[in-house]
């Protein structure tokens, strides 16, 4: 097996080449070629299983294209012996970063890289190489071509994901160069006395897979798919026991770097998982321990969890190397962001406002950011035992450490807020299934199929199931960083903690001696607090209440949202638009300053219309932004407009698109300010119903979008504002419609808006989150039996 990873890192969660990550791994083996050894990597997408039939198994592989991943010179030889030069070899770019360093162009220059040797050593069962590679960054090449580009730029305050890009030059010592250390280990392949469990879509695990020309004949070509879960090789020393230690215990090695209370959080919620083994018949099966100097964090030998730095906040991830015969995990590696206790650190800040003497040091916003972690460790370390994301809602509560949590705060009986229960501590009910699930072992003459059903049975009756990232738009009880089985319920819940916040929102957000234009910072997780269970609300939408269901399991795979549910979360979600929930705290709109020198305006603030000064309306506008957005999504539009014509007792887009428009077009507003705001949401609504109108794939919903925009336009050009600031709304609204509704033929192109800050609560790749509502999935698993780091991130 050859794997390839990152010794150091650059540094940038942007381009995102980070120390300590797999890169890549695949089976290879060495075949010689007259005068040269080719280094190989054979088809393992295309198989015959068939042990006997030779010719069988022949036929298959010359299908089938293998890969020569690179040829070399035999320099000498002797009996049984062959030397070769690798450092060509090596002294590449074997991950295509080139690509991925920005801005400008850059290429490695090999006078400035070299072999590592402190790091290249060969052990019995695995050789291990290192190289330090240093990139150089090209002339331009002609107009618009290359650069020199420092870093992200000026400054756009409606531009897109871009405006805040951090390049080579923002993070390496010298823009002019980088220079990384890639390392290669070349691992013997496990023996064949691992015995791999069959995938089933319904058990949280992810999947490795390939196609078995050798398969029976009495099937289609889809019964020649073979998937196995992954997972790691775990036997007990006495099978006949109910409860037995293990041959060899998991064990994971902590990065000595973490620092206190991190390190300690991080212990403890990883050894959580050792909870689930017990449970499923191992004594002490698994472990953490701090890792010791002599053990590399990307020897294939140790599953590991590093602890990395960026200069931005960013995701942490669990990557496996698997083997693709079998789904047995070789290696787990966690990357943890440092950052991350930071940011929730800050989100703790926005709620508590703990500094009222402006010198405290408070232990609930401690206790709030360590808990996060410690669930954190336990997530990611979960991904390295071969779990995917498992979003569902039960209504047993939290139940999978494999969640995104929101923290969970509640209101007191005074109105001030409750973080005794922010976040879980242990190990979750489903985790506990799906360790026994996917690692118990059966005595023998055990029918494994009907045991591995019951477990899911009895789980099943106890409202534990498994939804994953791809489920986070189109059902309501699967959904990331929410709470509750009742999203709607939620939402209006959730908006009376933002409501409770924001009400003694102000300066005893910071600490005393801070800029009070940073107050801005802490604000931002504050008045987005609800921002994500927007989503989750909007997921009732057009929604299915669906199962990963079998042939013959019982269940009801695919029942429709019920017509109340859909609505209740329609009026919850309108309800977010009110001015009165939008507007800012009056310490905020009175005491807000322009950021001052030495404080540069950041990816993690609101963007403005008002250049210097802080915008009151832009905050507001983000938000219905959002709401909206998530309303009139494509697709869910499109699955609205399906359900009412399947059943009309549903509701279709025009009520949804007639109650949008009702709501922002007759809001109550109590001052001049809130009338402002009423009038940007109003703008938000017209201009997200003119996109869906333009864009939508489905002809039906672009007429009914195109439809409701000529009725609202005959409204505005009939209405009689009362005052000069409604009537001048008015008219370019309507005037914006009719010049969107008489447009030539050609794609429209909506105008810059303000856009949410971007990124999870602890972070996302790219910092997109708020930009996407397809909700790709995040999760690049082995699905076609190529031998790659399996990464998922958080």
């Amino acid at each position: 097996m050859h794997i390839q990873g990152m010794g150091t890192g650059l540094g940038s969660n942007d381009i995102g080449v980070e120390r300590g990550n797999l890169q890549g791994s695949e089976i290879v083996f060495f075949e010689r070629q007259g005068p040269k050894v080719l280094l190989v990597e054979p088809n393992y997408n295309f198989r015959a299983s068939s042990s006997r039939d030779s010719i069988e198994i022949k036929s298959v592989r010359e299908s089938f294209a293998r890969s020569v991943r690179w040829g070399f010179q035999v320099a000498a030889e002797s009996p049984g012996r062959v030397l070769v030069d690798a450092t060509d070899y090596l002294l590449r770019d074997p991950n295509v970063i080139t690509q991925r360093l920005r801005p400008g162009s850059y290429r490695v220059n090999p006078s400035r890289s070299s072999i590592h040797l402190p790091m290249t050593k060969n052990f019995p069962q695995n050789t291990e190489m290192e190289v330090e590679l240093t990139w150089v960054r090209q002339p331009p090449t002609g107009p618009g071509g290359g650069g020199f580009g420092a870093g992200g730029g000026g400054f756009n305050p409606l531009a897109g994901p871009g405006s805040f890009f951090e390049g080579v030059a923002d993070v390496a010592a010298d823009g002019e160069a980088a220079s990384l250390r890639i390392h290669h280990s070349l691992v013997q392949l496990p023996d064949g006395n691992y015995t791999p469990r069959t995938f089933d879509p319904r058990a949280s695990y992810g999947p490795v897979g390939w196609r078995d020309y050798a398969a029976p004949p009495d099937g289609n070509e889809y019964s020649m798919d073979v998937r196995y879960i992954r997972r790691h090789r775990l036997k007990k020393q006495n099978p006949a026991a109910a409860t037995s230690d293990a041959v060899r215990p998991i064990v994971y090695y902590l990065d000595p770097a973490v620092p206190e209370p991190q390190r300690s959080a991080l212990l403890e919620g990883t050894g959580w998982w050792n909870q689930a083994f017990t449970a499923a018949g191992y004594r002490n099966a698994f472990r953490v321990e701090t890792r010791p100097d002599s053990i590399s964090p990307l020897d294939v030998r140790y599953n590991v969890i590093n602890w990395v730095h960026r200069s931005t906040r960013g995701y942490s991830s669990g990557a496996t190397v698997t083997d693709p015969r079998t789904g047995e995990i070789m290696k787990g590696l966690v990357t943890l962001g440092s950052l991350r206790y930071r940011q929730d650190y800050m989100i703790a800040e926005a709620l508590l406002l703990p500094y009222q003497n402006g010198d405290e040091v408070p232990a609930e916003v401690r206790e709030w950011a360590v808990g996060r972690i410690r669930q954190l460790a336990a997530h990611e370390v979960g991904h390295t035992l071969g779990f995917q994301h498992n979003y569902y809602d039960s209504k047993v509560g939290r139940t999978s450490v494999m969640d995104y949590p929101h923290p969970y705060v509640t209101l007191k009986a005074d109105g001030t807020l409750d973080v005794s229960q922010v976040y879980e501590r242990g190990i979750g009910e489903w985790d506990s299934v799906a360790i026994k699930w996917g690692y118990q072992d059966f005595p023998p003459g055990t029918d494994q199929a009907a045991a591995l059903q019951k477990i899911l049975d009895d789980a099943w009756a106890r409202d534990l199931r498994f939804l994953t990232n791809q489920d986070a738009s189109a059902h309501p009880r699967s959904n990331q960083w929410s709470n509750g089985w009742d999203p709607a319920a939620e939402l209006n819940r959730m908006m009376e903690i933002r409501r409770a916040a924001l009400r003694r929102w102000g300066e005893a957000a910071i600490r005393r001696g801070m800029p009070m234009a940073q107050m801005e910072e802490v604000l931002v997780p504050a008045y987005l607090y609800h921002a994500f269970q927007l989503e989750a609300t909007a997921s009732a939408l057009g929604g299915m209440h669906y199962v990963y269901a079998l042939r013959g399991d019982g269940r009801d795979p695919a029942p429709p949202v019920p017509a109340a549910e859909q609505r209740a979360a329609l009026s919850a979600l309108l309800a977010t638009l009110k001015p009165s929930d939008l507007v800012l705290p009056d310490e905020v709109v009175r005491k807000l300053p322009p950021r001052p020198s030495g404080y540069p305006r950041t990816r993690e603030l609101f963007q403005r219309y008002t250049g210097l000064m802080f915008d009151k309306i832009s905050p507001a506008v983000a938000v219905a932004n959002l709401t909206v957005g998530a309303m009139l999504v494509p697709d869910r539009a499109a699955r609205v407009v399906e359900q009412h014509a399947l059943d009309p007792r549903l509701p279709g887009l025009e009520e949804v698109v007639d109650s949008l428009l009702s709501v922002a077009f007759n809001a109550r507003a109590a001052s001049s300010y809130e009338a402002e705001i009423a009038r940007a949401v109003q703008r938000v609504a017209v201009d997200q119903l003119m996109q869906l109108a333009a864009g939508a794939p489905m002809p039906q919903v672009r007429a009914v979008a195109n439809e409701r925009l000529v009725r609202k336009m005959n409204q505005l050009t009939g209405a009689s504002p009362t005052s000069d600031a409604d009537r001048a709304h008015s008219l370019l609204l309507s005037q914006d419609i009719k010049r969107f509704l008489d447009r030539p033929y050609a794609p429209y192109a909506p105008l810059p808006t303000v856009e949410p800050v971007r990124g999870d609560p602890i972070g996302e790749p790219g910092m997109e989150f708020f930009r996407r509502y397809d909700f790709e999935r995040r999760c690049d698993w082995i699905d076609n039996g190529r031998w790659v780091a399996d990464t998922c991130r958080t």
